[in-house]
């Protein structure tokens, strides 16, 4: 309770000081290769763990902070909570993805999915090989009846890992294991 109350508070005094992340680039393309390349489920899931390590390490102590109650909130479901604590995040941290991604999926848990889209897609312009804010983007156009276009966005994120479980819903078989 104690980090929420300070980043509703301190926000505004860090706003200009979130540093650039590391560059992950190399990593995040030996772990799309593998898990494109992955012959089991299990190797995949690793790979894809491992990229979920990447895109949520934060750029520094604070973001981390902000991150985590935004994440201890959406266990809550307290998606109020959430928002505020992602909110900040985006403020502070404009230029990491997973500040709009995450922010992305409070909206999308609450169904306002027109703020949800346009928290991927700028998740999207900051790292295009996101594959969950891909394979969000997909699910959430689904969900506003968008289904070439969910369709499409489905096929990109498993076009990157082919073992996703999103791909059970593209109509036809698509990406599927070997």
């Amino acid at each position: 309770m104690r980090v929420l109350a300070l980043f509703l508070f301190a926000t505004p005094v860090f706003a200009e000081t979130c540093p650039e992340g590391p560059d992950t680039g190399g990593a995040l393309a030996s772990l799309i290769r593998e898990g494109q390349e992955a012959e089991t489920y299990m190797v995949a899931r690793d790979a894809l763990r491992d990229m979920w390590a990447l895109w949520q390490a934060p750029p520094d102590t604070w973001s981390g902070e902000l991150l985590d109650v935004g994440l201890e909130r959406m266990r809550m479901a307290d998606y109020e909570g959430a928002q505020k604590a992602f909110d900040a995040l985006v403020e502070y941290c404009p230029t990491w993805a997973e500040a709009w991604n995450q922010r992305a999926f409070v909206y999308f848990r609450q169904e306002d999915y027109t703020a949800s889209l346009t928290n991927i897609e700028r998740a999207l312009e900051i790292a295009p090989r996101h594959i969950p804010a891909l394979s969000g983007k997909g699910v959430t156009l689904l969900k506003m009846g968008r289904e070439d276009e969910g369709y499409d966005a489905l096929k990109a994120a498993v076009d990157l890992h082919p073992w996703l479980p999103e791909r059970g819903l593209i109509p036809e078989p698509y990406g599927a294991p070997r």
